[in-house]
């Protein structure tokens, strides 16, 4: 079973998160964080895995917490539910569009964390959501799933657009590669290792 279970305990948020990458994009997301909560919907239900994410944090400081140490949760249960990776595809990549917005995602599950994203610049609020977090929640997913992940945003202007397209576009390139594939016979890698 391609599946994990990680907790995260802090003196600022409590994470719970659950993954299948053989679901069927059941999901149940509770962050505290009502727009994230919409945006990890979107991962969880485009990746066609069962995502469970409960977390409770200080909030009423802001959302950075929570949002921050439940991207980290969610990476390390990526990393885990991979395993050693044998017979995975490895690379996926996607072109999303969202009404006005086209988004290109690129992801190597290479074993090596590398972010590139590049989005234009857009208002600092949806809602009462701080967009300044969007590369930073790519960051901390990437930092503990261990991938190497390029996101493009190549046309948008409205900001809750741009965000849902990269969650869109994420899911779909993370569904290639960890897709299994019968003509990879061990570990997709001449080093032997990812």
């Amino acid at each position: 079973m391609r599946t994990a279970r990680v907790e995260r305990a802090t003196k600022e948020s409590h994470v719970l998160v659950e993954l299948n990458l053989d679901g069927q994009g059941v999901i149940d997301v509770s962050t505290g964080v009502p727009f994230f909560d919409h945006m990890m919907s979107q991962l969880g239900k485009h990746s066609g895995f069962n995502l469970t994410i409960k977390t409770t944090g200080d909030v009423e400081v802001d959302s950075h917490h929570s949002v921050e140490d439940t991207s980290l949760a969610f990476g390390q249960a990526l990393r885990e539910a991979l395993g050693d990776k044998a017979g995975i595809r490895r690379f996926g990549d996607s072109m999303v569009p969202l009404d006005e917005v086209l988004v290109q995602a690129a992801v190597d599950l290479s074993g090596r964390p590398y972010l590139v994203h590049r989005q234009p610049e857009i208002v600092e609020l949806i809602g009462t959501f701080d967009t300044t977090l969007g590369k930073h929640i790519w960051e901390s997913i990437v930092a503990e799933a261990h991938i190497a992940l390029h996101i493009r945003v190549l046309e948008g202007r409205n900001a809750h657009h741009v965000f849902e397209a990269q969650f869109k576009a994420v899911a779909r390139a993370l569904r290639d590669a960890v897709s299994l594939d019968g003509r990879v016979a061990g570990i997709p890698s001449t080093k032997g290792s990812l």
